[in-house]
């Protein structure tokens, strides 16, 4: 089964050298699950053909706001409302997340309340989870058919369903520790403030769900999501 990966921004140089790129990072993430994969970086404004390009699709995270003038964006929701029009699976992750929700009608704000960096505990439809979270915007309205499966007390939409064809999530599952290490030494300084840096490296080691959430996203993916 292939998978596109919609790439909508780049890990920093660091990050990439050690640990690769954002599109790298899921197929770890997804590895043995019989997938290949294909990146378009929609970000150069490199876009596929057509939703029939692959069997299923992914749109990463990206430094970039849903809501920002960039000329790739327009075509980018386009090109979400075609996947859902065909049926394709498609999974969103943080700016992924906020893309989905703003093309299919939701709306996305940068969050007064600020950043959420590093491991997070989000209630679910099944109990807890725990993921890596890097992001200051949120979907702040929820677009037509959306159903939240994931909260926390800081993100109130956390993780969302379109029926069984659609699932995004604002954490970043494909982030593991080694990942926020690499973010909160290139990113964080002057951006993030000091105390949530501290209390994300003070939690680096925390264990996450992730698999659970490589799970969900394979069980769409292939048809089999409850």
């Amino acid at each position: 089964m292939k998978i596109g990966i919609l790439q909508t921004g780049y890990a920093p140089e660091d990050m990439r050298e050690t640990l690769g790129d954002y599109p790298t990072l899921f197929a770890r993430l997804l590895d043995g699950n019989g997938f290949t994969f294909e990146t378009y970086p929609v970000v150069d404004g490199i876009f596929p053909e057509g939703p029939d390009a692959c069997d299923g699709w992914l749109v990463t995270g990206s430094r970039h706001g849903a809501y920002e003038d960039h000329p790739w964006i327009p075509p980018l929701e386009a090109f979400i409302r075609a996947i859902r029009d065909a049926g394709k699976p498609l999974v969103g992750v943080c700016f992924g997340h906020q893309i989905i929700a703003q093309a299919l009608g939701g709306k996305v704000e940068k969050f007064p309340g600020g950043w959420s960096v590093g491991s997070n505990v989000y209630e679910t439809e099944d109990g807890l989870a725990i993921l890596n979270a890097w992001h200051q915007d949120q979907v702040t309205e929820l677009p037509p058919g959306a159903r939240v499966v994931a909260s926390s007390p800081f993100c109130a939409n956390a993780a969302l369903a379109y029926g069984d064809q659609i699932y995004t999530v604002q954490a970043h599952p494909e982030f593991t520790s080694a990942a926020i290490a690499s973010l909160l030494g290139s990113r964080a300084k002057g951006v993030v403030p000091d105390p949530l840096i501290a209390a994300a490296t003070a939690k680096l080691e925390t264990p996450t769900t992730a698999q659970a959430e490589a799970a969900r996203m394979t069980a769409l993916f292939k048809g089999k999501s409850q």
